[in-house]
């Protein structure tokens, strides 16, 4: 059975949801259109949303964006995941030997979220992914933590259809699942530009809980030579079955 939401916090919080997804400010009436709220109810909410400063106006207020106090409590949920230090500490180990970019990320229902990242030094861009949501489907962070999972566990939490994020994305649920099960038995998952084109990503579970809720990729770009695959696949291996070994021991859940 649904749990029974409140109303006007469970609207409040797709608000936020919304300014925070999109790219750009959002005036009142394209936030209206995305949420399909009462125009009256809409105003109130934002007003409210305004004063406490979860979100922000342009000078005119015809714009919003998220605010201030959203980073806040955003940043008092990292500071307060006992994993993340030792996850940092991987990190950091794992970049100094492969020189790639790095990542550890959190399913969330059908989605992965960034919770830290070391980028190659070699990038001279570089696009912050902390704090990113991405559908679970389109990345091997997401394959490996859906792999955890029974199929009709994945089947029930997946959206319906698949959205195609590039064109090599894999967009039919039969097609995942056989995809699951191959990494179910190497016990990693890999894959070649179904979330960035030029890009190709492996990922491992850091196995502390059951099911596995966390995991630890590499990105590097698509047309490395199988030989150098393999030596990153093996490092990212290896330094996340000795991170979940730690945060076991630790007993950290």
């Amino acid at each position: 059975m649904e749990p029974s939401l409140v109303k006007s916090a469970e609207r409040a919080v797709r608000i936020l949801e919304t300014l925070a997804a999109s790219p750009v400010k959002l005036n009142l009436s394209e936030l209206q259109q995305r949420v399909g709220y009462p125009r009256s109810s809409l105003h109130a909410l934002m007003r409210t949303l305004l004063e406490l400063k979860w979100i922000e106006a342009d000078e005119v207020r015809s714009a919003y964006g998220i605010g201030p106090h959203a980073l806040l409590t955003g940043t008092a949920y990292l500071d307060k995941d006992p994993a993340l230090p030792l996850a940092q500490e991987t990190l950091e180990d794992l970049r100094a030997e492969i020189g790639r970019t790095v990542h550890f990320a959190r399913r969330d229902d059908a989605h992965v979220l960034y919770l830290a990242s070391r980028e190659s030094r070699e990038v001279h861009h570089v696009i912050p992914r902390v704090g990113r949501r991405l559908p679970a489907h389109v990345t091997a962070l997401g394959q490996v933590l859906l792999a955890e999972l029974t199929d009709d566990e994945v089947a029930a939490l997946l959206p319906s259809p698949l959205s195609p994020i590039t064109d090599n994305t894999i967009v039919d649920l039969a097609v995942l699942t056989a995809e699951l099960d191959r990494v179910r038995t190497r016990g990693w998952a890999f894959e070649h530009e179904q979330g960035t084109p030029g890009v190709a990503c492996v990922a491992c579970a850091v196995d502390y809980r059951i099911p596995a809720t966390d995991a630890i990729s590499c990105s590097m770009p698509s047309d490395l030579p199988p030989g150098e695959v393999e030596k990153i696949t093996e490092a990212v291996v290896r330094h996340t079955r000795k991170l979940s070994a730690t945060l076991r021991r630790e007993g950290i859940r």
